[in-house]
């Protein structure tokens, strides 16, 4: 494994207002500026493992500046994955491979992160560039799981509805899984509640039609992902940030609302969650969302104003100024960049020239800039 590499600023500071290239503490750990690597499926593990791929993508995202580098959502037991080529961390065998990218994702300045999710009902399709389909058993697919026995669309199966001892082993893994994200060295972990995955299944009345305690009230379809972010904080340092990502709205009628993320933003305050990435949608196969730059950052305000609470801001933001005005106008505290960094590895460099900041360029690559 190679040094931390040195670092040399390369532009001079021309102004001192870019609010997106202000320092921001989140417990003990020091982000180097507001712009976050979000998480990033890839297709590309075999197993659930970890390769050179990620190792690649993930580091050249923190070599080009950002404060954060969150690695995708990675499965905490096998049928959670949304394919075969997901990443996992449900055995300890899982953990050298991340530990390796951690390591150098922090060489880099980067804060090394990683998701923790469960597909549920969206689980056992194949990749993207394949059409995404669902898989069968006799394709190497599996039975998919949820709240509720309802589908996600046509052509997708039915999946099996979770018993209470079921829900509870999903708990578990999830704080399993934090376990082995320490031991690889990571120190920021995002719990995935979005986008139609298990939590949101959880937390949306058009998914979950139970009748139990998980079923029914806010209260209670609220009570599984509160279950597993108690279950996180309770083997996740107290030092360490813990991010809770959310669709803020199902954008359909009768669905999971901002006004429900409200409430679920002050309900897991207190339990130890840092910060809420405010995504939308995902649970409903055609909602109408109104797709434009910076839809979901009205999301992030809100949730910030009412629950008194740190968000980030995510979904279309692709211009340094868009990104420096929803930090200085305190509509979000970070914004999370996902197909922009795969057009652009060093958009913060570019993006504090725009700005007028200083931009830190490492020394290997300080003269192309």
């Amino acid at each position: 494994m190679s040094t931390a590499a040195t670092r040399s600023s390369s532009f001079a500071q021309t102004q001192t207002s870019a609010s997106l290239f202000e320092p921001l503490h989140i417990r003990d750990v020091k982000f180097r500026n507001r712009i976050l690597v979000s998480p990033m499926c890839q297709y590309s593990s075999v197993d659930g493992f970890a390769n050179d791929w990620h190792l690649v993508h993930l580091g050249s995202r923190a070599v080009g500046g950002a404060a954060a580098v969150i690695v995708e959502a990675t499965a905490v037991e096998a049928i959670g994955r949304i394919s075969p080529g997901d990443m996992g961390i449900w055995t300890d065998q899982h953990i050298e491979p991340l530990a390796r990218i951690a390591r150098f994702l922090k060489q880099q300045g980067a804060v090394p992160g990683i998701q923790l999710a469960h597909a549920g009902r969206k689980a056992s399709t194949d990749a993207p560039w394949r059409g995404g389909r669902p898989l069968t058993i006799e394709q190497e697919g599996w039975e998919p799981v949820g709240p509720s026995a309802l589908a996600f669309s046509d052509g997708y199966p039915v999946p099996k509805e979770l018993t209470i001892e079921e829900i509870a082993d999903i708990v578990n893994a999830f704080a399993n899984a934090a376990k082995r994200s320490l031991d690889a060295g990571f120190e920021l972990i995002e719990l995935h509640a979005a986008h139609g995955y298990l939590a949101h299944q959880f937390l949306s009345p058009l998914s979950n039609k139970r009748t139990d305690q998980y079923g029914g009230s806010l209260e209670n379809r609220m009570r599984f992902a509160l279950e597993v972010v108690r279950a996180t904080r309770a083997v996740w340092p107290e030092r360490l940030p813990l991010f809770l990502r959310i669709s803020a709205s199902d954008w359909t009628e009768g669905g999971w609302t901002a006004e429900d993320s409200v409430a679920l933003a002050k309900a897991v305050k207190p339990l130890g969650v840092d910060l809420i990435d405010c995504s939308s949608g995902g649970n409903v196969a055609h909602a109408a969302i109104p797709v434009k730059p910076g839809y979901q950052v009205p999301f992030a305000s809100q949730i910030k104003s009412e629950a008194q609470i740190l968000t980030g801001a995510v979904g279309m933001i692709t211009e340094a100024e868009q990104a420096d005005s929803i930090i200085r106008g305190g509509e979000a505290d970070v914004v999370l960049l996902a197909r922009e960094f795969l057009r652009q590895p060093y958009w913060p460099v570019s993006a504090a020239k725009k700005l007028g900041a200083p931009a830190i360029v490492v020394d290997q690559y300080a003269r192309a800039w």
